[in-house]
């Protein structure tokens, strides 16, 4: 279930966020910088600044930030900005690897079926 669409949901919920969080509780930083977080979409700058600060090493991820602002347009429960992972993360004084785009026509497939729902 998806708990970051207000209403009722929290906007910092992100997935990658909830991830991140959870694995910095579980793992030391050593190992989390040898460690890969895998998501459908590229990390938001929410969700970028969080893998930075839990210290996870590498990124990967399907469908670009572009694309799903192509697939979202101005949908209000997602005010996509327009600002890549690789450049929060270039922002940073440590290395964060990221791999990505990668299966993006699937990846959009499952963002288009539940954006268009909702319209």
């Amino acid at each position: 279930m998806n708990n970051s669409i207000p209403p009722e949901g929290d906007p910092t919920q992100h997935a990658e966020v909830l991830a991140a969080s959870r694995a910095s509780r579980l793992r030391a930083t050593e190992e989390l910088s040898r460690s890969t977080l895998y998501t459908n979409a590229e990390p938001c700058c929410m969700c970028a600044g969080a893998i930075y600060w839990c210290n996870i090493g590498r990124v990967v991820y399907a469908l670009a930030e572009e694309s799903l602002l192509q697939l979202t347009g101005n949908h209000p429960q997602n005010p996509t900005l327009a600002l890549s992972c690789r450049r929060v993360f270039a922002s940073g004084q440590h290395p964060v690897e990221v791999i990505g785009p990668v299966l993006e026509d699937e990846a959009a497939e499952a963002h288009r079926n539940f954006w268009d729902r909702d319209r």
